[in-house]
């Protein structure tokens, strides 16, 4: 419309003349015409603006880092995601395992806390379950045992009265009374009575007892407890206790030895053989000597205590050996809680049976007859072959 209204005012030309109606008309035609051809121009531009849009997305198509090619992808890249959590799952598998390591250390650490050190086989501190009453009868059925398989059990010290007796059970120390057996002869015939012995040159005496190991302590103990015997006893050895353990070298073991055997008053003789054995056999626990006394005393009456030092320390020096036990030719296998720390194959116990119960010798080159009668032998005197 303003484009008709411009027209009819007239424009003016160049030459400032004013066109014709024709003119106006025909330029109103012309102009007409153009408007026509700018309105089908204006598809083609935006034809030419679709272009450059279709252009710039199918850049944005190949740009790797277009926003919604991106946002397309993303759930590609999620799911990659697990892909590699699975394989770093998989590669961090071998760290996960590390754990079990630890257990399998702690694990020995309470195995070996709860089980104590030992020798070869551990056996429990009491038989499971036993009572004070089942311990007595237990241990006097290994007595009544022992008294069957030793019936001419003794001590195994020659001696003719309570002096040579007291004089022997002191050289017995640290050594065996076979040796002691084959040394006494010469000493008590040149010092037969206390007063000889009391009065003796140290020399002579420890010459004669070298043979039993230390000789020099030894002398001076025999020679000290002969003198006392003479200064405070009259020349005759006491038959109580608390005499005895006054003597110079005498402790509760000798005391016992004497009063036992020479005086016939009961007393256990607790040396290295009783107290190995009523350990192992579970009597006590105790390893003091006047403990064990009193803990394997209170199992036994009285009348019995002698009888059974002898019978224990014969076990121990023939079968219930210190290091390699005879289990296999034990008697009392059935009642020992100890069985099997030793050899248990018969054929082999018997090889380390000792004494008469391997057809040997005993320790006396004067045995008492019941034992030559039950088939024991006399020991071979000093220097013999």
């Amino acid at each position: 419309m303003s484009a008709e209204r411009d027209s009819a005012v007239g424009e003016q030309g160049s030459d400032g003349g004013r066109k014709t109606a024709g003119a106006a008309r025909t330029a109103a035609a012309g102009t007409g015409a153009s408007a026509s051809a700018a309105k089908k121009a204006a598809p083609s531009k935006k034809a030419a603006a679709r272009k450059p849009a279709a252009a710039k997305k199918a850049a944005a198509e190949k740009t790797p880092g277009a926003t919604k090619p991106a946002a397309k992808k993303a759930p590609a890249a999620k799911k990659a995601a697990p892909a590699k959590k699975a394989s770093s799952a998989k590669s961090s598998a071998p760290l996960r395992k590390a754990p079990a390591p630890r257990k399998q250390v702690v694990a020995p650490k309470k195995a070996t806390a709860s089980v104590p050190a030992a020798p070869a086989k551990t056996v429990a501190a009491h038989p499971q379950g036993e009572s004070r009453t089942a311990l007595v009868r237990r241990a006097r059925g290994i007595n009544r045992e022992l008294a069957e398989v030793y019936p001419y059990a003794h001590p195994e010290l020659d001696f003719e009265n309570p002096f040579q007796l007291v004089v022997a059970t002191v050289l017995s120390a640290q050594t065996t009374d076979l040796r002691v057996n084959q040394t006494t002869p010469a000493l008590f015939a040149k010092y037969p009575t206390p007063e000889d012995l009391a009065a003796a040159n140290p020399e002579e005496v420890e010459e004669i007892l070298r043979p039993t190991g230390f000789f020099r302590a030894k002398t001076k103990s025999v020679i000290g407890l002969s003198k006392a015997l003479v200064e405070q006893f009259g020349g005759e050895v006491p038959g109580r206790l608390e005499d005895l353990v006054k003597l110079p070298g005498v402790g509760r073991k000798t005391a016992f030895v004497v009063l036992g055997n020479a005086f016939g008053r009961p007393g256990i003789t607790v040396d290295t053989h009783f107290q190995r054995l009523v350990r192992r056999w579970k009597w006590t626990d105790e390893t003091d000597p006047d403990k064990i006394e009193a803990a394997v005393g209170a199992l036994f009456p009285k009348s019995d205590w002698t009888d059974l030092s002898h019978h224990v320390i014969w076990h121990g020096r023939r079968i219930c050996h210190a290091r390699k036990p005879a289990c296999g030719a034990c008697p009392i296998a059935p009642l020992c809680p100890a069985y099997g720390e030793g050899e248990t194959d018969p054929e082999k116990a018997k090889k380390l049976l000792k004494y008469e119960k391997a057809g040997q010798p005993g320790q006396r080159l004067r045995p008492p007859q019941a034992y030559l009668d039950a088939g024991g032998r006399a020991a071979p005197p000093l220097g013999a072959g």
